[in-house]
C-alpha cells in the first residue's frame, strides 16, 4: 500500500530576521551555520545568513523552527532532493 502523503499550506514566519518558524516542510535537504535547504509544500526553500540553527524539526506536523542571522530566502522551481535523491534525515537515520 502508497503511503500518501496529505498537502498542507506552506507558511513562513520570520521576526526581526533572527527567529523563525516554518510550516509545510516536507524534508530538510541540509543545513550548516550558513544555509538551511528544506523541501516545502512551495518548493525548495533556501534559507542563507550567519549562525543559523534548526531548533525545532517536527516532519509528522511538517513544522521546523530556526535561529539565526537570516540574510535571504530563495524559493527554487519544484521539489529538488540532496545528492542520492533522499533526504538528508533520512539517509542519516537508515
Amino acid at each position: 500500500m502508497e503511503e500518501k502523503q496529505i498537502k498542507k499550506a506552506h507558511c513562513l514566519q520570520l521576526t526581526d530576521r533572527q527567529k523563525g518558524c516554518i510550516q509545510g516542510v516536507r524534508d530538510v535537504n541540509s543545513f550548516d551555520e550558513k544555509e538551511i535547504s528544506l523541501v516545502t509544500e512551495a518548493g525548495t526553500l533556501s534559507i542563507k545568513g550567519e549562525g543559523l540553527h534548526v531548533t525545532r524539526l517536527d516532519l509528522e506536523r511538517q513544522e521546523v523552527d530556526i535561529e539565526g542571522k537570516v540574510d535571504s530566502l530563495i524559493y527554487s522551481q519544484g521539489i529538488t532532493k540532496a545528492k542520492g535523491g533522499e533526504g538528508m534525515l533520512k539517509r542519516l537515520f537508515q
